[in-house]
């Protein structure tokens, strides 16, 4: 494993640049070039739940490699990196997929679960349906959220993970949980990008707990300000983790990486 030093350009100092410029970026670029529709496919899961699935509409050759993208946290293919992304794709002639996390794609999903970080059976389904109707190469790529759980994938299936995928790529992911969760739930991350995530998250909760009540503490979700006390009361009960900690650092990918045996780049700045 080899590592390269990010070095910054000087006009962009700091975090908080580097995060808005890159995302204001890829939405000119998605703006700047003529739209396509996505072409969306429902797929029923095997514990009677959904997922909704877009492939990119451009005209692709029958033998073109596929490139999965796994959206981050309350991500879909409306975000700017999937249109910068599909955008891509249609230069290289590749076929891109945009599987959505269950609620992620606009319609409330069927179960209680939701999605986490650490989702590796998500992954591993999605990945060997889509194999099935590959072409040519499969590829994988993940963002943020999904970046973590693609590379938990890789690291929990180790060589059998290249029966299925010839590489993948892991683009700004919280592979430490921990670190990441405690970077965001202090100072200017507090009051930037944590609201805006709960704005999407609590809703969502709210909808399974009318689904299930008495499932988690309502009174503890509506007092949530920060992704730990939202996992705690949520994702972590629901998804089978004890809490916010123990969910943080079981579905971490940063001590699974020594046991990733495909092609698999880590892009962090």
């Amino acid at each position: 494993m080899s590592f390269e030093q990010f070095r910054a350009p000087w006009w962009q100092p700091g975090g908080h640049v580097q995060t808005i410029w890159a995302s204001l970026c890829a939405r000119y670029q998605a703006q700047g070039a003529q739209p396509q529709p996505w072409l969306r496919e429902r797929w029923d899961t095997p514990d009677g739940d959904f997922i909704d699935v877009d492939f990119s509409s451009h005209a692709v050759a029958a033998n073109a490699p596929t490139l999965v993208l796994f959206h981050g946290l309350e991500g879909s293919s409306s975000s700017h990196y999937a249109k910068a992304t599909a955008l891509a794709c249609a230069q290289r002639g590749w076929r891109l997929a945009v599987p959505h996390f269950r609620g992620c794609s606009g319609e409330p999903n069927r179960l209680l679960r939701a999605y986490h970080s650490g989702d590796v059976d998500e992954v591993d389904w999605i990945l060997r349906r889509l194999q099935q109707g590959a072409g040519g190469d499969l590829l994988a790529m993940g963002i943020s959220l999904g970046g973590n759980a693609l590379a938990c994938w890789v690291g929990v299936q180790q060589q059998a993970a290249a029966q299925l995928i010839q590489g993948a790529a892991v683009v700004c992911a919280p592979l430490d949980l921990v670190a990441g969760g405690v970077s965001l739930g202090r100072g200017l991350n507090r009051w930037i990008y944590t609201p805006m995530f709960l704005r999407t998250l609590v809703p969502k909760a709210l909808g399974k707990w009318q689904q299930s009540p008495g499932v988690f503490d309502k009174a503890a979700l509506l007092r949530a300000r920060t992704l730990h006390e939202f996992d705690d009361v949520f994702t972590a009960p629901v998804h089978g983790f004890e809490n916010a900690d123990d969910y943080w650092i079981r579905a971490s990918a940063k001590p699974l990486l020594k046991q990733v045996a495909v092609p698999l780049l880590l892009l962090n700045a």
